[in-house]
């Protein structure tokens, strides 16, 4: 199969390192340079260092002939941040082969999660999302890893499992992509929420209610967007949301733990280097839950820390105080 992967950043990489042994791939990457410089090193060295990619993967930085590698038959997979998803769409839509996104988040500004994105610009085409526990290093090292292809196009579901399922790679199949994308969306707040809680030592105790109390969240939200409440038990849902809050590798959890010190979100920023998509959708998760009326106080207290309102205890002190009810 032709796989075109459109997006030189961690993941994007890792996924094209991991599959290309099985598949033509190509990578594409925005900035000649980088392209030039991993084309010829067979290194990412701005993501990915100390990764050796194969010989057989393709790499350039002309978008068309990325996507048309493809061709009708093989598979496009969006690699680029949340804020450029449309544009790829856009792009990508009358090639023929099916459009696979990586990214996980709420588009800032109009709110909508890939799928709607997908509606609006890329009407009638296969489209689907593949999410789950997954960091990239882990993939790029052939490190196992269990992730959730998502589509209401059946047909499209079973060629990303082809695609993608692998000796590290073991991929399930699902019918709900709201769910999935929502999980994935969340998940990255929650995690700053947990990294506050670490860097400000409230004890295990705390950390698992906060990630118990945030799949509540996380669920209540996917269900009134139409999601299926099981989806948030699976990999896209629970599993995402433990890897991303407890791990030492996630970004968003690393940004929870710097604010807990009394850092600056700017310095915070600018330290991680890479994005933290939790920072960027956070206030858009929040305005989404408010015009459908789902309560998600954690959500609500990690807004009022990035915008400067609360300061991390003062923000734990308020979910404390919080009237007891039912579970």
């Amino acid at each position: 199969m032709k796989v075109s992967v459109l997006g030189a950043g961690a993941w994007g990489t890792a996924l094209a390192a991991n599959i290309a042994a099985r598949h033509d791939t190509h990578l594409w990457a925005r900035d000649p340079a980088q392209a030039a410089d991993i084309a010829a090193n067979r290194c990412n060295s701005r993501y990915l260092p100390g990764v050796t990619l194969a010989a057989s993967l393709h790499v350039g930085s002309a978008l068309g002939a990325a996507i048309a590698h493809a061709g009708v038959d093989g598979l496009i997979v969006v690699a680029t941040p949340m804020a450029a998803l449309r544009e790829m769409l856009a792009m990508c839509a009358g090639h023929g082969a099916g459009v696979v996104w990586l990214c996980k988040g709420f588009e800032a500004g109009t709110g909508a999660l890939g799928h709607e994105v997908a509606r609006e610009v890329a009407a009638g085409e296969r489209v689907g999302v593949l999410s789950g526990p997954s960091f990239a290093l882990e993939v790029a090292r052939g490190q196992p890893t269990a992730l959730v292809a998502a589509s209401s196009d059946a047909a499209l579901v079973e060629q990303m499992i082809a695609a993608f399922h692998g000796p590290t790679l073991r991929v399930y199949g699902s019918s709900d992509p709201v769910g999935v994308e929502v999980g994935g969306a969340v998940k990255n707040v929650l995690a700053i929420a947990t990294g506050i809680a670490d860097g400000l030592s409230l004890g295990l105790n705390a950390r698992a209610a906060l990630i118990t109390r945030g799949l509540a969240e996380m669920q209540r939200l996917g269900v009134a967007l139409g999601a299926r409440p099981d989806t948030f038990m699976g990999l896209s849902g629970l599993g995402d949301l433990v890897l991303t809050a407890t791990g030492d590798l996630s970004r968003n959890r690393r940004a929870g733990l710097q604010l807990a010190s009394g850092r600056a979100l700017s310095e915070v920023l600018r330290e991680l280097g890479h994005v933290a998509e939790g920072v960027y959708s956070a206030a858009t998760v929040l305005e989404r839950a408010r015009k459908l009326q789902v309560e998600m106080p954690l959500t609500e207290a990690v807004v009022a820390v990035l915008q400067g309102r609360l300061q991390p205890g003062d923000a734990v002190q308020q979910l404390m105080r919080r009237e007891a009810r039912a579970e």
